[in-house]
């Protein structure tokens, strides 16, 4: 065997021939709460499947009914590592992730309980839609496949996102489920509405004297872009009226209807209040932003290439009722800021996503106390997790905070957004990043 160098001296402990033939389809159709099985062709794994695992709508009563749940399961080795991919919503590709790959794993993704067809018969009983709910699935799916399938093998979870948020709950709830934990970019919201959010746009992209851009590094090429972007907006504030037509035209192109809204133009406001968030989740030029003088048909395109008004469509919320319940009852959400905007808009209270929150459901009072439980947790207790941040990204603002806690590490990479992951942080990081999920697994 040749000798390993550099990075993938790392990863030798994982490396081996992908084959199949360890009896993983008969094995997995044995399992009790396994339904549906579906051979699969996806690379590089040898065998792929999807299937459905039946759970109890209430863990806490399993008499009271029960819903399938999707996962999907792509095979290498029967001992190399178990990566699980804990979707925050539905299960969004096949393809493998980058922990996966990485340590030439097999792959399990566990769509997350009520979004797409992971649902129960009928209206969706909103009050099981909880976190330790969840959890509870992830853990059933977890030991059935663990104890049938690779018992001798390591055990990753994963998340992005609200699959980040899914990963630290899980892990709350059942912490020896795994050995490992890697949440990418995952807030942890310890309001219904985190006012470190709030801060945190309120600032970002600005330059303070003496010390240059304190989010870029670069104080010349990205100057005040903080500003920009607002005089972006207030710019569309200010011509509402006239990019309207442009908005009703778009909106007619792609069939996009806003009755959870309300109005035409309301939702153009919001639209436009959306800009600056999303702007900063996902890593835009400040260069790119037209200016006052441009043509208003690149003022518009501009806009909605930023901030997209599918977010609000009628079809889209209904879509994402699941997320707007769970951020509205337990993992929080942000809210527009319209202070700089009071000149063009009747609101003086900033707003919130009542209006996408179910028509259906019971609206509960947000869990403070168990977001601190969990926080609590995290800064004591918590161990072998690895958290992923990208510096510029709004959900970064309420990035778990370890304190003193050195059994769990976090990473942050300030000149990204949302998408930060693993392969864009520089290569000795990287390098230290492969080094503590070595050590944590052997």
């Amino acid at each position: 065997m040749k000798k390993c160098l550099g990075l993938l001296a790392i990863l030798c402990l994982f490396a081996g021939t992908v084959f199949a033939g360890d009896g993983v389809l008969e094995k997995l159709k044995q399992i009790p709460k396994v339904s549906d099985v579906k051979e699969k062709k996806v690379e590089p794994f040898g065998e792929y499947y999807e299937f459905w695992f039946e759970q109890p709508i209430d863990h806490e009563n399993p008499s009271g009914g029960t819903f399938k749940q999707k996962v999907l399961l792509g095979h290498k080795r029967e001992k190399a590592p178990v990566i699980v991919e804990l979707e925050g919503y539905s299960i969004w590709t096949e393809k493998e992730g980058e922990l996966a790959g990485l340590l030439k794993g097999n792959q399990l993704t566990i769509e997350h309980r009520f979004f797409d067809r992971s649902v129960p018969e009928g209206e969706i009983p909103w009050k099981y839609l909880t976190i330790k709910q969840a959890a509870a699935d992830q853990h059933e799916i977890i030991q059935a496949l663990k104890t049938n399938l690779y018992p001798q093998s390591k055990w990753i979870t994963t998340g992005i996102s609200k699959g980040g948020q899914t990963t630290i709950f899980h892990r709350y709830f059942y912490p020896e489920d795994v050995d490992v934990s890697v949440p990418y970019v995952a807030p942890l919201n310890l309001k219904e509405t985190d006012p470190r959010i709030e801060r945190f746009l309120s600032k970002v992209g600005s330059v303070k004297k003496g010390f240059g851009n304190l989010f870029f590094g670069n104080g010349d090429a990205q100057e005040n872009c903080f500003y920009r972007v607002r005089d972006f907006q207030l710019n569309c504030f200010k011509h509402i009226d006239e990019l309207l037509p442009l908005f009703e035209k778009y909106s007619a192109e792609h069939a996009y209807t806003y009755t959870k809204v309300g109005s035409l133009k309301r939702t153009l406001e919001l639209v436009i209040l959306e800009f600056q968030f999303a702007f900063w989740q996902w890593g835009h030029e400040c260069g790119n932003i037209p200016q006052e003088e441009d043509e208003l048909e690149s003022v518009f395109d501009y806009l909605v290439k930023v901030s997209s008004p599918s977010f609000f469509d009628d079809t889209e919320i209904v879509k994402m009722y699941p997320f707007f319940y769970a951020a509205l009852t337990e993992i929080g959400m942000y809210e527009y800021n319209v202070r700089p905007f009071r000149k063009y808009m009747d609101e003086k209270d900033n707003i919130g996503f009542d209006f996408a929150f179910p028509e259906n459901a019971e609206r509960k009072p947000f869990d403070e106390a168990q977001m601190e439980a969990i926080n609590h947790w995290l800064q004591t207790d918590a161990e072998k997790m690895l958290f992923i941040y990208g510096g510029k990204a709004p959900w970064g603002a309420t990035a778990v905070d370890l304190k003193n806690n050195d059994k769990c590490s976090k990473y942050v990479r300030g000149d990204m957004g949302h998408q930060c992951r693993i392969k864009h942080f520089e290569e000795i990081t990287k390098m230290d990043i492969l080094d503590t999920l070595k050590d944590w697994l052997k």
